[in-house]
């Protein structure tokens, strides 16, 4: 990215659209509004577009009610979209990854500029700020700020934005993307107003009673594959709607197989009769490459250890696939 164009960009007051990927997790909901306090602040007319709804344990994030959900007014946001100057990209780095804003974003005449941190990214931008090593686009966004030399301008507002994408991105900082320059950025963020307690309570001790019993479920479900040091949780829709399942209700799920000793890979896979598909959570220990593995069998793609896909099959069938296909990684997981 070319820095100096890119903060001349910014000298004159903008238009700006911040979007993240559909089904937007912490890190694009902390980025998109960590980035959108920030522009605001320095005179730039900003709106965050998601392309549909997100968990309810996001909703409280510091400018979430500011944010316009495509899937519910799309009249609103398309006609943001048209009139934007700039269009920033965060945590996607292709457009199809936008859902059904795709096709308003590719007729955009605006300059978009990506920060992301995922592999393989599109052409499309015109300023691209791409680090598959980063441990999250919160941090790249801190990172975006100091370049721009306005680290001053980081409020308590915008550090807990960016603390929370952090948090949520690295597994509450236990993943190997978690450098010690992600942990200075940390400390900078709590000198700078956030309260890392009450954020860690915010995300991760809300849940409901059905939510628990769905965890139950997951367990139930836990089967483990010794021979491929593998692990796997199903959810049929059933389960789902027997628990009043609700969007982010099954987060972190995936991570209970990798917990157990020995585990190299873990999935879970979660039936949604509305999309006709099947989704799939992925995470690995070590050299394993889950971002591989999901490009080549379920359509997906990610990070080296996190990664996500679909598949048309049945739920079963989805499984039974998954199953055939450990033979050829049998050394890859025994290593």
């Amino acid at each position: 990215m070319d820095v100096k164009e890119v903060k001349e960009l910014l000298n004159s007051s903008k238009k700006i659209i911040i979007t993240a990927h559909k089904n937007p997790d912490g890190d694009a909901i902390g980025s998109s509004l960590a980035l959108y306090h920030y522009l605001n602040g320095i005179g730039h007319d900003v709106t965050v577009i998601m392309p549909n709804e997100y968990p309810e344990f996001l909703k409280w994030i510091p400018g979430e009610h500011t944010i316009i959900k495509f899937s519910m007014d799309t009249e609103i946001a398309t006609t943001k979209i048209q009139e934007a100057d700039l269009i920033f990209t965060l945590d996607y780095n292709h457009l199809s990854r936008s859902g059904d804003m795709e096709e308003t974003l590719q007729k955009s005449e605006a300059t978009f500029i990506m920060i992301d941190h995922h592999q393989q990214p599109d052409s499309y931008p015109t300023y691209m700020y791409s680090d598959t090593d980063m441990s999250s686009t919160c941090q790249m966004i801190y990172h975006f700020i100091e370049k721009l030399e306005d680290l001053s301008q980081i409020t308590a507002e915008i550090a807990t934005c960016i603390y929370i994408g952090i948090m949520t991105d690295t597994g509450s900082f236990r993943f190997r993307s978690t450098t010690s320059t992600t942990h200075r950025v940390l400390a900078d963020l709590i000198d700078r107003g956030a309260d890392n307690t009450s954020i860690h309570e915010s995300i991760y001790d809300t849940n409901t009673l059905s939510r628990l019993q769905l965890k139950g479920v997951a367990l139930k479900n836990l089967k483990v594959l010794p021979d491929y040091n593998t692990a796997y949780i199903t959810m049929s829709q059933k389960e789902l709607d027997t628990h009043n399942f609700k969007k982010g209700d099954t987060e972190g799920f995936v991570n209970l197989g990798l917990s157990i000793q020995g585990i190299k890979l873990a999935l879970i896979f979660i039936e949604n009769k509305n999309e006709g598909i099947i989704k799939i959570s992925l995470r690995s220990k070590g050299d394993f490459s889950v971002n591989e593995f999901s490009r080549n069998h379920f359509e997906g793609g990610g990070h080296h250890n996190a990664s996500g896909g679909k598949s048309n099959l049945s739920l079963a069938d989805t499984v039974d696939k998954f199953i055939s296909i450990l033979p050829s990684y049998k050394n890859a997981l025994d290593q």
